[in-house]
């Protein structure tokens, strides 16, 4: 009698038809009860679809991008061997400080292994964690102990949710600096009512907002931000970017500004190598390949899809991919991989307005460009003015690995490759 059985989309809640973006795990895994399957996403939050228990999957039904419901076939799993047969269990009880539970003194079922068995958390939570690998995973990312989260999901699974809430707690509360910099005694965040003062509306931030929040909190606290800013004269390049889109085909790529900066980013990383780095504890993490992230902005928030080997792309193609990333992001459909693997990010509010701002620093990067729109300005050639289109352009950095002369240069060079961009061919 075969032992394969079809696993299925349990009970969801009221969600219907959402996509599929992730899959943890590959045929010829072993899996063990609770380990995520794959990873849903509905409009409000993630939704992991955990192993009923454990055994080998033989072969997937899904793959990333699929829409499923409650009912939908995941995968066939090959059970492991005697499921219900019941291990040996020791005879001599293993003694137990007087504050433990009796659930914690209890050993493990039988049907799972003992490399499987949750660990007792070493906080003051003093259950057994459970949780997916992609939520250790993102537990580890942020750098949060798992065993110290509490678990809110089924039988205290712990859930993508309670890492973000977790991290969001630690953030508002008087943290401690990794060098020893306490940051003590800060009051309690104003919680006043609102409702007092006047009509109030309230609306739940999106999916990304909330993602993004604690990265964004965290980057701004740990990270010494300096912020350089100067400007580029982009008249003869705006003249040479029309005509590049007079000339070009029906099905080519309209090139903007922006992927004229990507290109002058890579020059200027290549020339400033300690911009297109890393810092990892003692050391300083040189990257021999550039990846520049360009923030888009979508319904939900901003995200940051990633133009890889910008280095060995063209003007026309860095533009056709920048358009896609953009359009896959707006329409929700932005793969994980296409947001990974940055080492430079590019801001750009050229389309908005603005005269200048400082980009909070992307995270292990070092640095970041901030870009705005560029205007026509009386520029003095020495026997008169002339209207020449200036580009305001700002940099952020991370005194830990660079300074302000290193960072002056960095951004003058971008300035000088944007003002003539022939540069770029000496």
């Amino acid at each position: 009698m075969s032992n394969t059985v079809e696993i299925h989309v349990p009970d969801i809640g009221d969600f219907n038809d959402v996509p599929v973006i992730e899959i943890p795990v590959a045929v010829g895994d072993t899996v063990a009860e609770d380990d995520t399957l794959v990873v849903l996403e509905s409009d409000k939050a993630t939704l992991d679809v955990p192993s009923p228990q454990s055994g080998k999957v033989t072969e997937l039904k899904v793959a990333e991008g699929d829409r499923v419901s409650k009912g939908s076939l995941v995968l066939l799993m090959e059970l492991a061997a005697h499921p219900d047969a019941a291990a040996p269990v020791a005879e001599t009880p293993r003694a137990a400080p007087d504050a433990e539970t009796a659930e914690q003194a209890r050993p493990a079922p039988a049907s799972r292994p003992e490399a499987d068995r949750p660990e007792p958390a070493a906080g003051t939570l003093g259950k057994p964690s459970h949780a997916s690998p992609s939520v250790r995973k993102l537990a580890r990312t942020l750098g949060v102990a798992i065993d110290e989260i509490q678990g809110t999901g089924l039988k205290n699974r712990i859930t993508r949710e309670d890492v973000e809430a977790y991290v969001k707690r630690h953030l508002t509360a008087p943290p401690t600096a990794p060098q020893g910099t306490a940051l003590l005694d800060l009051p309690d965040w104003p919680k006043p009512d609102f409702a007092t003062f006047g009509p109030i509306e309230r609306e739940p931030l999106s999916r990304i907002a909330r993602i993004s929040g604690p990265s964004l909190t965290r980057n701004a606290i740990l990270i010494p931000h300096v912020c350089n800013f100067d400007k580029a004269d982009v008249s003869d390049l705006e003249d040479f970017r029309k005509r590049l889109n007079k000339e070009a085909g029906p099905d080519d790529a309209r090139i903007t500004m922006l992927a004229f900066a990507v290109k002058a980013a890579v020059s200027a990383l290549k020339a400033h190598p300690r911009f297109n780095a890393s810092l990892d504890g003692d050391e300083i993490v040189l990257k021999h390949y550039w990846n520049i992230g360009v923030a888009a902005d979508t319904p939900e928030g901003l995200v940051v899809p990633v133009i890889k080997e910008a280095d060995r792309k063209g003007l026309r193609e860095i533009a056709a991919e920048m358009a896609s990333l953009a359009n896959s992001a707006r329409q929700g459909k932005l793969k994980r991989d296409a947001m990974q693997g940055a080492t430079f990010t590019i801001s750009s509010l050229g389309g908005v307005g603005g005269t200048g701002f400082t980009p909070i620093i992307n995270a292990p990067e070092v640095a970041i460009l901030g870009m705005t729109r560029a205007e026509t300005q009386p520029v003095w050639d020495g026997s008169a003015f002339q209207p020449r289109l200036i580009q305001p352009l700002s940099l952020s950095w991370d005194h830990r690995v660079v300074d302000g002369v290193a960072a002056a240069r960095f951004l003058r060079h971008v300035s000088e490759v944007m003002s003539d961009f022939r540069r770029l061919s000496v």
